[in-house]
């Protein structure tokens, strides 16, 4: 199952963001142009398999790898093998659409 979700372009690239990074769906739906309840499914798959966890600040919901998953350490892999993805997080603070919560 976790390969299958991992196999979708999308949620890969959602994955390799969120390695170093803690995002929200309205900064998904910047970086890909798709819309927010694309996104939401997305993000859904991968909370329902636990690859995700949600971490809410206030009125949003922030994402993040669930390192205390059981397939941590297989998506870890994966992902050392996907380009970074950084240049879409630094254009989203290029552009000011950066989420920030104190």
């Amino acid at each position: 199952m976790v390969l299958k979700l991992l196999g979708d372009k999308t949620r890969l690239a959602m994955m390799k963001l969120l390695e170093k990074n803690e995002c929200c769906v309205c900064e998904f739906v910047a970086i890909f142009g798709i819309s927010q309840s694309a996104i939401s499914q997305h993000l859904r798959k991968l909370r329902d398999v636990g690859l995700v966890k949600e971490n809410r600040k206030g009125q949003w919901i922030f994402y993040s790898l669930n390192k205390g998953s059981d397939m941590h350490g297989l998506v870890m892999k994966i992902l050392e093998l996907v380009p970074s993805q950084e240049e879409r997080i630094a254009e989203l603070e290029k552009q000011g659409l950066r989420v920030s919560c104190g």
